[in-house]
């Protein structure tokens, strides 16, 4: 396990790099996290990190964002924080996206918990203060 210690937002590009270095040929990443932690901001600096340039925005109501990265490789984002039951991922077609190769970067996984891959990459975020953060990478 790896563990990142920032105090400002600045920083974040390192643990984006810390994710993207330990992907090799796993793709889903699993960000635990409470409300407010930095989950969607993580995956912003990761998406940029692997070549996107669009928008990226929390898709609480859409479940899933797609989004492009370098040599046009697909990077899916979730938020399954709406989700009631596991499930609502099938009918998602979740087994197409975490198997598909491309990447897929997970807010509040613990809603599909049991259907995660098991070499998912698994990032603990602690709120220790307004702006310091604290990130357990395994």
């Amino acid at each position: 396990m790896k563990t990142i210690h920032i105090t400002s937002q600045e920083e974040l590009p390192r643990v984006a790099e810390a994710v993207v270095g330990l992907l090799g040929r796993r793709t889903v990443v699993a960000l635990h996290g409470g409300m407010g932690a930095g989950k969607t901001t993580l995956v912003r600096e990761i998406a940029a990190l692997l070549g996107a340039d669009d928008t990226i925005t929390s898709p609480t109501f859409a479940i899933v964002n797609q989004y492009r990265g370098a040599g046009g490789r697909r990077i899916c984002h979730f938020d399954f924080y709406r989700i009631d039951d596991p499930r609502e991922a099938f009918d998602l077609g979740y087994e197409e996206y975490f198997y598909s190769g491309d990447i897929c970067l997970i807010e509040w996984p613990e809603k599909i918990e049991g259907l995660l891959p098991d070499n998912t990459i698994r990032v603990r975020i602690t709120t220790d203060s307004p702006t310091a953060r604290t990130f357990e990478i395994e």
